[in-house]
């Protein structure tokens, strides 16, 4: 099956759970897409899509909703996968269900919420600061949830 997996990433993160989706998917025969450098990927050559987006001050990426909100009826008719990056757990269910439609959700295959990191070296000065404060975490820190990246991939291979 041919998988279209589109995201957009601010610190590379969820570029890095892409990824991590596409290796285990296998590379040949899946395709990524940035939303920060393909605006609108044609979809009409896969045969199932996993779109992934990452919180940042407690929403998704206007990217990702907005990519979802204009190709709604396409990702309807194929099998659909969702993830989120986000580092907040108390919180991540109710950030999942704001970044992704409810008709999405309902629809999707598998829905995960796949943890996040708290990447420094690619932080600006503000960023370090807002997080350090809010988070009492200093330095770089990795949450990727492996086990949920595997699950995400045998529910879209199902």
């Amino acid at each position: 099956m041919k998988t279209a997996i589109i995201y957009r990433s601010h610190h590379g993160t969820t570029e890095k759970v892409a990824n991590l989706i596409s290796d285990a998917l296998g590379n040949g025969n899946t395709h990524l897409f940035n939303l920060k450098t393909d605006k609108n990927p044609d979809l009409s050559g896969y045969d199932r899509v996993i779109i992934g987006g990452s919180i940042h001050a407690g929403n998704v990426q206007s990217k990702v909703k907005e990519f979802c909100n204009n190709n709604m009826l396409t990702l309807l008719e194929k099998p659909l996968g969702l993830f989120l990056s986000c580092m907040e757990e108390q919180k991540a269910q109710e950030q999942f269900d704001r970044a992704y439609p409810e008709l999405l959700r309902r629809h999707a295959r598998s829905c995960k919420l796949t943890g996040g990191e708290f990447n420094f070296d690619r932080m600006n000065f503000i960023e370090k600061m807002l997080i350090r404060k809010i988070s009492g975490i200093s330095s770089s820190v990795s949450k990727i949830d492996r086990e949920k990246i595997s699950e995400l991939v045998g529910e879209m291979s199902a």
